[in-house]
């Protein structure tokens, strides 16, 4: 009887041990599963923050911390907070402690550059001066490192000073000689985060949306505008309803602007923007604004062989055909009475609102004959002297064939 108690009694302790075997194990394995290499790149939420370091749940039992400096931006306020989820990377266990990173600074730097480079770890680096071909990175105590011009941004470097003094991020694409030849580039890191952006805006961004963005570069067919994550075209067309004889006076480098999101492909990466799209379409209102008969002024915008267009705002150009030009004479071309950029004055004939057209006349064709008499014979004079100077010069200097008629009548 006591033998077959003393039985059971060493079976029941044999199941509890193998039972507590069993979790120990259970636990080791989920430890085991976020055992990580020196350099892996994890996603981790802080759960709770110190005066010195900020601690990470890595899963399970596990836990890592990072040095609170790592967050605290000039003013030394925490640009993070508990529940923020983090990317972040593994550097070493020491003490039963897993130490992670965001990027390598410091000290830290000169003991780890090979793993650094083998693990694609960021690391800080203050740009010390421009040389040829980039910039001389101090990365820590004697140690230098070079990044060259393309490698320095997703843009072409045109000012270095905006770089040198600055304490930037970077990652090493190169590491020979044992450390005495390291090429840098931060242009990698940007990448990637724009990237990341860009997956987000995948999910957000519709064309027709309105974005704000940042130009990047000007170009004769239109400008580049950044809007975080994402870079796209806004084709000159769409810079502004108006007719645009300098791209400059619209936009220019850095400038921040608002936009309407013409074009999505994200297949080829390709992206068009509209900057004209945030302001109202000016032929809204022109069949109430120019009434048939009013009278309105304008500029030459344009001179062609029938006739001259004539800008009434931007936007909205009007066509003052030859035969309303010659002041009742036949002329060959628009240019021998008219001048691009000359201030007149028209009287609406017609507006086609479908077409976006509108005829034009001019608003006082009989004035200069009103101000004096004038032969048929000094007209001819003046006509064939306006004719004659302008096949000697490639200049108006002379000024229209109105203002020589006007001239003659007041010396009169």
């Amino acid at each position: 009887m006591q033998d077959d108690f003393e039985k059971k009694m060493e079976s029941t302790q044999e199941q509890m041990r193998n039972e507590k075997s069993f979790a120990e194990l259970f636990d080791e394995k989920s430890v085991q599963q976020v055992s990580l290499e020196p350099g892996q790149k994890v996603k981790a939420n802080i759960v709770r923050i110190t005066r010195d370091g900020v601690f990470i749940n890595l899963g399970g039992k596990s836990e890592g911390y990072l040095d609170r400096k790592e967050f605290e931006d000039r003013d030394s306020s925490l640009t993070v907070q508990e529940g923020d989820e983090i990317e972040v990377y593994f550097v070493s266990a020491r003490h039963n402690e897993q130490l992670f990173t965001t990027k390598m600074s410091g000290s830290a730097i000169k003991d780890n550059l090979d793993e650094i480079y083998r693990s694609s770890i960021p690391l800080e680096g203050y740009v010390d001066e421009e040389v040829k071909g980039g910039f001389q990175v101090k990365i820590t105590g004697d140690t230098r490192a070079f990044c060259p011009y393309s490698q320095m941004d997703l843009r072409r470097v045109e000012n270095a000073e905006e770089y040198v003094g600055q304490h930037l991020t970077f990652k090493i694409t190169e590491y020979k000689e044992g450390g005495r030849n390291i090429i840098l580039s931060r242009r990698i890191l940007l990448e990637e985060e724009r990237d990341k952006q860009k997956e987000g805006l995948k999910e957000t961004l519709q064309e027709g949306s309105t974005v704000t963005g940042t130009i990047t570069s000007v170009r004769d067919f239109g400008a580049f505008i950044d809007i975080g994550g994402l870079e796209g075209l806004i084709p000159v067309s769409e810079l502004g309803w108006g007719q645009i004889d300098d791209i400059h006076e619209i936009v220019h480098p850095d400038q921040e602007v608002e936009v309407t999101v013409l074009k999505l492909d994200w297949q080829n990466d390709r992206f068009a923007f509209s900057l004209k799209g945030t302001s109202l379409d000016p032929w809204t209102m022109a069949e109430e604004k120019y009434r048939e008969g009013t009278i309105h002024s304008g500029r030459v915008s344009r001179l062609v062989n029938f006739g001259a267009f004539v800008t009434l705002e931007p936007g909205i150009d009007g066509l003052l055909h030859i035969s309303q030009l010659g002041m009742g004479r036949r002329i060959n071309h628009p240019r021998e009475v008219a001048e691009q950029g000359q201030e007149i004055e028209v009287r609406i004939g017609s507006v086609d609102m479908e077409n976006r057209r509108i005829s034009l006349s001019l608003a006082h064709p009989e004035q200069h004959v009103e101000e004096g008499e004038l032969s048929e014979e000094s007209e001819q004079e003046m006509f064939e002297q306006y004719t004659a100077e302008k096949k000697k010069t490639k200049t108006s200097s002379m000024g229209t064939l109105g203002d020589l008629l006007k001239n003659k009548i007041e010396k009169k």
